[in-house]
């Protein structure tokens, strides 16, 4: 197989730093919105619910980096236990793609990534909600291995056969076992439970042409589970010109407890953005998500502050970078929609410091920004990353102490 990515387990400490207040209490507007989250993260702390709350990420770099979906993962896995590593691309979908708790590496699969998508539209191969998918020459290996306490109890792929009808083995502890892709029309999900928890799952095609759009790795019965599927450099658009079969079968099978809806960023930069497509747009995909993924709760998180260099008179200490003007537009919206549509809402630019923040996080002795004033640093994602849980987890115990006083509680 070939030389894996380096799986990046370890966080690093970062400086006590505040968040900024913005205009959400707590960070998160319509917290009520995810009444049903927090009945089932009740459960799992009760030990009474069998299967692990699953959140799902859709969303651009932020997501697909996972720096800051896996300090969401493993702060809310320290509290109620893991759930399993969720929901992944096929194999190595770019490179430098180096995920938190795994190990990915593969040999012989062709990747196909979908076109980031103009605002007229273009062709675009058939993915799913990873943007990517691998397609099996004979023989092609992709390989999972899992860190310490992250072991896997079940596997789930989504796919399709080849020409040949024939699917993928998937290997592990020491066992092969044929999994059936169906007849090569149609997207299917199949799932193959072991007989223990394991560390290392391998995924080998049976002859040519077999297509894998997203593998799921499941963990204990209780507990947690964060899933990111993210494209470097995807706007909303992007989201829209998914497959729509390839997409309600990927969301049938890992029956997400809430998805988290990431976009914005790409979408604030292009100047040519005009709010009322943008809204109609964003309404859309919000009801597409609701008919396709019924039992889930939504969540988006607002755009972040971003800048870019050439401006005049710019809020960046050098007076040279400013927010590209539609930014805050997208922002707008998407607090606008959120509100209406009864969609919970984190208000992550104001939780990082609100207007040029992105300047201020990049300019201290330990930078939580990239110099490019939109992406962060590792330091940087472990720190937002913590924000975001923590005004979930803060969110969760002002609804559970609710319903103690509602029974007749007392704290």
């Amino acid at each position: 197989m070939a030389t894996p990515v380096a799986a990046q387990t370890a966080y690093v400490a970062t400086p006590p730093l505040e968040p900024g207040l913005g205009v959400c209490p707590g960070g998160l507007c319509q917290p009520e919105a995810l009444a049903a989250v927090f009945a089932a993260l009740a459960e799992t702390e009760a030990g009474t619910r069998d299967r692990p709350v699953h959140i799902l990420q859709l969303g651009d770099s932020h997501t697909a980096g996972d720096r800051i979906t896996g300090k969401l993962r493993v702060d809310l896995q320290r509290r109620f236990g893991r759930g399993g590593r969720g929901v992944m691309p096929p194999g190595v979908p770019y490179d430098g793609y180096a995920p938190y708790q795994a190990t990915v590496a593969q040999r012989g699969w062709v990747m196909e990534t979908a076109p980031l998508q103009p605002p007229a539209g273009a062709p675009t191969p058939r993915t799913g909600l990873a943007g990517v998918r691998a397609i099996g020459t004979r023989d092609a290996v992709m390989g999972f291995e899992l860190e310490p306490g992250g072991e896997a109890t079940a596997v789930g792929v989504c796919g399709r056969s080849g020409a040949d009808r024939r699917g993928v083995v998937v290997e592990a502890g020491g066992v092969g076992r044929e999994l059936d892709l169906g007849d090569g029309a149609d997207e299917v999900c199949r799932e193959l439970r072991f007989p223990g928890a394991m560390r290392s799952v391998r995924l080998t095609a049976l002859g040519e042409g077999a297509v894998i759009d997203s593998v799921r790795l499941d963990g204990a019965a209780r507990g947690v589970t964060v899933s990111n599927l993210g494209r470097v450099g995807a706007s909303m658009r992007d989201l829209a010109a998914r497959d729509e079969a390839t997409v309600a079968a990927e969301l049938a099978a890992a029956s997400p407890d809430l998805v988290v809806i990431a976009f914005g960023t790409n979408d604030g930069f292009d100047d040519a953005l005009d709010g009322a497509a943008y809204e109609a747009l964003l309404r859309g995909q919000i009801a597409r998500l609701r008919r396709l993924a019924p039992g889930a709760a939504l969540m988006l998180l607002g755009a972040p502050d971003a800048l870019r260099g050439g401006a005049t008179g710019g809020c960046s200490a050098d007076g040279m970078r400013a927010p590209p003007p539609k930014l805050a537009v997208v922002r707008d919206v998407q607090r606008r929609v959120a509100a209406d549509l009864g969609v919970a809402f984190w208000d992550w630019h104001g939780r990082m410091g609100g207007d040029c923040s992105a300047d201020r996080l990049a300019l201290r002795a330990e930078p939580l920004m990239r110099g490019d004033r939109v992406h962060f640093t590792s330091a940087g994602a472990d720190w937002i990353g913590g924000i975001l849980s923590g005004d979930l987890t803060g969110a969760y115990d002002r609804w559970k102490a609710e319903q103690s006083l509602g029974q007749g509680g007392v704290d």
